[in-house]
């Protein structure tokens, strides 16, 4: 089965990563991928981008090489209160956010605390997918948020740089199993990231399929493989 999306990819614009947007597009076309996501990290993040980059964005063309690019970025929740660093105007032009809990942005809270600040960030209009929620460091109560995230339309990523064994995220494979347990009791989807920050990385799902595989789950809620899902949940025109 082929993948037709891969949503989380970085380019050197987030400071850290280290090829440029063509060099992504060139290498998701080498892989017949349709649709290539673009989220840089949110101005909060150490070395992202100003929030001109996000302002501007909409000079990068629709589509590029027969690679339809969807717009998007990785904000950075900053609060319990479910703030991001990404407000209606400087968004006006991105198709999709994800939000995630970053060490550089909000500190490690208690179960309580994190549950909040992902509940309250799923609120947000843009906030469609939430990101690597699979941090032991970043306790949560994951039957409440995908509870929420059924209310909210929120998908979750199921994120293959955080089940690598070289990932400094603790516990994602127990995690990213709790998380899809309650994702498949309340029918909600999830989608694969590969979270690349390189080139090379993008479409590799190898991790993320080996999880589903393990705890048995419904392939029917993946996204990534459902062109007419795709086209809907991120209102492609």
């Amino acid at each position: 089965m082929k993948p037709f999306i891969d949503l989380h990819v970085h380019s050197i614009v987030s400071g850290h990563a280290y090829s440029t947007i063509d060099e992504n597009i060139k290498f998701a076309k080498s892989k017949n991928l349709k649709y290539l996501g673009m989220s840089e990290h949110g101005p909060s993040m150490p070395a992202a981008p100003h929030q001109y980059y996000f302002n501007n964005i909409a000079c990068i063309p629709d589509e590029i090489d027969g690679v339809r690019i969807i717009k998007g970025v990785e904000a950075n929740i900053l609060d319990t209160e479910g703030n991001i660093d990404i407000d209606d105007d400087l968004g006006y032009y991105l198709n999709y956010y994800i939000a995630s809990l970053h060490p550089p942005c909000i500190p490690y809270g208690s179960k309580e605390e994190n549950t909040s600040a992902v509940i309250n960030a799923m609120k947000h209009k843009k906030v469609k997918i939430i990101g690597h929620l699979d941090d032991s460091r970043y306790p949560v109560d994951y039957e409440k948020v995908v509870k929420v995230a059924k209310e909210e339309g929120v998908i979750f990523e199921i994120n293959n740089s955080s089940l690598k064994p070289t990932t400094f995220r603790e516990g994602a494979w127990e995690n990213v199993g709790e998380l899809l347990k309650y994702c498949e009791k309340y029918n909600v989807k999830v989608i694969f990231g590969s979270d690349a920050h390189i080139c090379y990385d993008i479409c590799n799902f190898s991790n993320c399929e080996e999880v589903v595989k393990k705890y048995n789950f419904n392939r029917d809620l993946i996204i990534n493989y459902n062109e007419e899902e795709i086209i809907k949940f991120f209102d492609i025109k």
